[in-house]
């Protein structure tokens, strides 16, 4: 376990900060408030901040080739200029916006932005992993799971990796780059699922891979970090001064900034009070580099 100085990136409490991405061109880090219906934006050299509000619940981003944004939301994918603020709409949420919604999403290494749903009555699995390529949304699977989350690829791109929170597991696959085609599910890891048990650890949420191939994931109400090699060995385990880290962005020049967003929304008065930078943006540096994000090919 490693004990970290860490930095408040944003002091604006978010109530579910998510999808952390570091944007190489601007030098700035991106990520969602879920709840609070805001993107967001920070240029940490300056401490310049901005925010769009969206129309319903923004879960996930994507830097795309003109360097502007792809957003999903409960209802839609969108295009977001973030120089003039216009919204060009891509496709419609393809189910039930009252019981789904989009939550994490990643871009492959062929730049097919991959996009999982959460079903928000958690009674079954029955969540969706959503592919968007080159302008059309296709289904890539259904079921298996109820909140996706975790996705990122290795550096070679022959490996898928994937979360279902609400199982605390995740999950890796075999990938193929050139057709978009993942196969021979296996489990990476899991981890205890009895949250009144001693050392409960959290559940994986938001994650991302590092220069040396190995997968960093937030652990929700566990109030770490683990980084995590491709045969699912806990290489590092740094504690975090919030409950609910939710996704993370290596980011900064050398990109061994670390970047966590956090959540805030439906935690207790003791928690929060225990944990005061709940639902902010904090970053700690970090020895190993991250590696830059593909783009979005639309």
């Amino acid at each position: 376990m490693a004990t970290e100085k860490f930095e408040v990136v944003h002091d604006a409490p978010m109530l579910v900060g998510e999808s952390a991405i570091w944007h190489e061109v601007e030098s700035a880090l991106y990520w969602v408030d879920i709840n609070g219906l805001t993107v967001n934006r920070v240029h940490p050299a300056s401490g310049k901040y901005s925010s769009w509000q969206m129309a319903s619940e923004p879960s996930a981003l994507a830097v795309d080739g003109d360097n502007n944004l792809v957003v999903a939301t409960r209802r839609d994918l969108l295009h977001l200029n973030t120089t003039t603020g216009e919204e060009t709409p891509i496709a419609d949420a393809p189910y039930d916006i009252t019981k789904v919604r989009f939550n994490d999403g990643r871009v492959d290494p062929a730049g097919r932005f991959w996009i999982g749903t959460m079903y928000e009555p958690r009674d079954q699995p029955a969540a969706e992993m959503y592919v968007l390529d080159q302008g059309r949304l296709r289904r890539a699977w259904a079921g298996g799971m109820t909140n996706s989350n975790g996705l990122a690829w290795s550096l070679d791109g022959r490996t898928m990796f994937h979360a279902d929170t609400t199982t605390h597991r995740i999950d890796c696959y075999d990938y193929d780059p050139a057709t978009g085609v993942h196969s021979n599910q296996r489990t990476l890891l899991s981890f205890p699922t009895d949250k009144s048990a001693p050392g409960y650890g959290g559940r994986p949420d938001g994650a991302t891979i590092d220069s040396e191939g190995a997968y960093w994931v937030a652990m929700f109400e566990g109030g770490r970090v683990l980084r995590i090699s491709p045969q699912g060995e806990i290489l590092r385990e740094i504690m975090v001064p919030a409950r609910c880290p939710t996704s993370l962005a290596f980011g900064g020049t050398d990109l061994r900034t670390l970047y966590i967003t956090t959540a805030s929304h439906g935690r207790s008065a003791a928690e929060l009070a225990e944990y005061p930078l709940s639902g902010k943006v904090l970053c700690t540096r970090v020895d190993v580099a991250g590696r830059e994000e593909p783009e979005y090919r639309g």
